[in-house]
């Protein structure tokens, strides 16, 4: 940590040092009996000078060191041999308690044998031996030090791990854990994301602008008796850019932004949660007017008692305690809480309503203008060829949110530079778009020529039923490249965007994506397992014609659409009208199945001219198609019928809300 000087602060002194001090000195205290203090002699010499002479007051062999150690007599002391050995007088307490001197041997047993000669030549008594060990320190002292380096280097990490130093009182540490992990913008603080690199969300820009407004400029609102809304939930899908105007809201707000995703209150510790979101809330009181931004709000915000099997109270709790603190008893003024969610249907109703989330900003999928706009944004750092054509390009991603197009500029400009182009071009925004929608090209996949011959027919089905369907979509491009995981083919179109769907679009929706399969069964007698993701989506819209649009004379204008999912484990619908159900689902695509075998069987011959073209190129466009068979029927009277100056104003959506996902691509797995 850095003084106001710049010079950096030393390691703070705490109680633990004291610890650790004390821990030593036991240590120390316990292990750390050092040998006594002797002087070295010889074997020789302590036979001749000293028990020839009888000093010798007693013996002690030192077995782990095989190292006789001699106490002398306190009153020889005196003689002139060991005053010439010792520099310092030795006094008489201590030769009686210490040994003076030691020599070496090397069997203890021997030596004791050889000393007999000496005591009979002198005719003396044997001089009192003892056998001990000395105590070996360095093990334990080792293994002692080893033990609480282990305890504090264990404790150090389990701080760190906790957020914190190692005395646990630093910012997020082990007695800090209930405190807020929001990241504080202060005023002044430089973001690089501003409202500029946003495009595709003029209407929800004007939202959010509006409440950075509302903190600059209170008393223009409240002069007219309004009031500063509480929070504003951003909605919408995955990639849409929520995260990234809340980004541009904290780079243009000139008041402090606390930042922090739902999961961020979620711990393993019981009540954390809560207290983190009275902690943040305290934090926010203080720097008030300012903002908090909770990203992936879900996270907290679930509905309660919905499904008691799956209920969290610690969950519950922290989202309690947001609904109190963002209108509770003691409400504050001066705190706007902004949020996003792509699950909006999942959130508690009381989390919704007025007074905590006063507005709910709807950020969908960008329509063609917007499109544009974002590949303006995306384009900017990227060295783009002059000839390329933004709004072709918006009209090719229908459906891609602002993420898709991020990935499609980046994959665009790595293609350019693996093939050492000095500008990015269409022909690499085409591979670009392909890659995304149908995943990297399998060159190497090897693929029997029975089987090729037979995605051919497959796709060219797809291919001419869009091309002679009223309703379906104009065809962009064909091909039989083997793509990702398991597409072994697809036909991509350019779908209209509109609101609303009738029921001749959807059943040309549906005949269309049959084609592959009605294809395979005329030119082949049999058909294949290539058509499953066909399936997948016919079935999908046939359902929701039934069950969810009323479009069926059987069952009536009756939606059994439930987009709350609260009757989770029950249907909304006896067993007698589900079997209505399934039975209305079949005949609808039985009947289109029929039609699309009568209409492919009408048109085989220009089946036979696309698959055998695809055969040959493997990729067919639009321009090849009308080429070969001519241009579609259709196009000159929609040229009639629509301005050709007004461009699409929205992606498709199906009737009163609910979504249905014509195929932009068609897939053969």
């Amino acid at each position: 940590m850095d003084k106001g000087d710049g010079q950096r602060k030393g390691p703070r002194f705490n109680l633990y040092w004291i610890y650790a001090i004390i821990a030593v000195i036991l240590l120390a205290t316990q292990f750390m009996k050092l040998p006594p203090d002797v002087a070295r002699t010889s074997e020789q010499e302590f036979r001749t000078n000293m028990l020839a002479k009888g000093d010798v007051q007693k013996m002690v062999l030192v077995k782990n060191k095989e190292v006789v150690r001699v106490y002398i007599k306190p009153d020889s002391l005196y003689k002139e041999f060991y005053v010439k050995q010792f520099k310092q007088q030795i006094s008489k307490e201590k030769a009686k308690n210490s040994p003076l001197f030691e020599f070496q041997v090397t069997d203890w047993k021997s030596f004791n044998e050889s000393l007999k000669d000496v005591y009979v030549a002198n005719n003396m008594k044997e001089v009192d031996s003892f056998i001990e060990n000395d105590p070996d320190w360095i093990g334990p002292i080792f293994n002692g030090v080893l033990s609480i380096l282990i305890i504090v280097v264990a404790w150090v990490l389990l701080m760190r791990k906790m957020g914190g130093p190692a005395g646990g009182g630093g910012p997020g540490g082990i007695f800090n854990i209930g405190k807020s992990k929001a990241t504080l913008f202060e005023k002044g603080t430089k973001v690089n994301i501003t409202f500029t690199d946003v495009a595709g969300l003029d209407e929800a820009k004007v939202e959010v602008m509006e409440i950075v407004d509302f903190l600059k400029n209170p008393k223009k609102y409240t002069a007219l008796g309004g009031k500063i809304p509480k929070g504003a939930l951003l909605v919408g899908p995955p990639g849409t850019g929520k995260t990234l105007l809340a980004k541009a809201m904290a780079g243009e707000a000139q008041v402090p932004f606390f930042s922090l995703s739902g999961s961020d209150f979620v711990e393993m510790f019981v009540g954390v949660g809560a207290s983190r979101v009275r902690d943040l809330f305290k934090q926010a009181r203080e720097k008030a007017p300012c903002i908090i931004f909770i990203d992936e709000i879900d996270a907290i915000g679930r509905a309660r008692g919905r499904n008691a099997i799956m209920s969290n109270d610690e969950r519950e709790n922290t989202l309690n305690q947001l609904l109190v603190e963002m209108d509770g008893f003691g409400g504050d003024t001066g705190i706007i809480i902004l949020a996003a969610t792509n699950r909006p249907d999942v959130l508690d109703s009381a989390l919704l309503r007025p007074g905590r989330f006063d507005r709910q900003i709807s950020i969908d999928r960008p329509d063609v203008k917007g499109r544009q706009a974002i590949f303006k944004v995306h384009l900017a750092p990227i060295k783009i060829s002059e000839s390329l054509d933004l709004f072709k390009l918006a009209e090719q991603t229908p459906g891609f949110a602002g993420a898709d197009i991020a990935n499609v500029c980046n994959e665009a400009a790595l293609i350019a530079a693996r093939k050492g182009k000095d500008a990015v071009d269409m022909s690499d925004f085409q591979d670009a778009i392909d890659r995304v929608i149908g995943g990297l090209e399998k060159k190497n996949k090897i693929i029997a020529p029975h089987e090729k011959a037979v995605i051919a027919y497959h796709e060219a089905g797809h291919a001419i039923c869009g091309w002679f369907l009223e309703h379906a979509y104009p065809l962009l491009k064909v091909t039989i490249v083997p793509r990702g995981t398991a597409a072994l083919g697809y036909a991509q179109y350019t779908p209209t965007e509109q609101y609303l769907y009738n029921t001749d679009q959807l059943m040309d929706q549906i005949c269309m994506t049959l084609g592959g399969r009605a294809a395979e069964e005329i030119f082949f007698g049999k058909i294949s397992t290539g058509a499953s993701n066909d399936l997948q989506q016919i079935t999908k819209i046939a359902y929701s014609m039934v069950t969810a649009y009323g479009m069926n004379n059987k069952i009536g204008n009756v939606s059994f659409y439930d987009p709350s999912q609260e009757n989770t484990f029950t249907k909304p619908f006896s067993e007698e009208t589900g079997k209505i159900i399934d039975e209305e689902v079949r005949g609808i695509i039985d009947n289109a199945y029929q039609r699309t075998l009568q209409l492919l069987t009408e048109k085989r011959n220009e089946v036979e001219i696309l698959a055998k073209e695809l055969l040959d190129k493997e990729v067919l466009h639009k321009s090849d198609v009308e080429q070969l068979i001519g241009k579609r029927p259709f196009e000159e009277k929609k040229i009639l019928e629509v301005d050709p100056n007004a461009a699409p104003e929205n992606e498709e959506h199906g009737l009163g809300g609910g979504t249905i996902a014509p195929p932009e691509t068609t897939v053969v797995d």
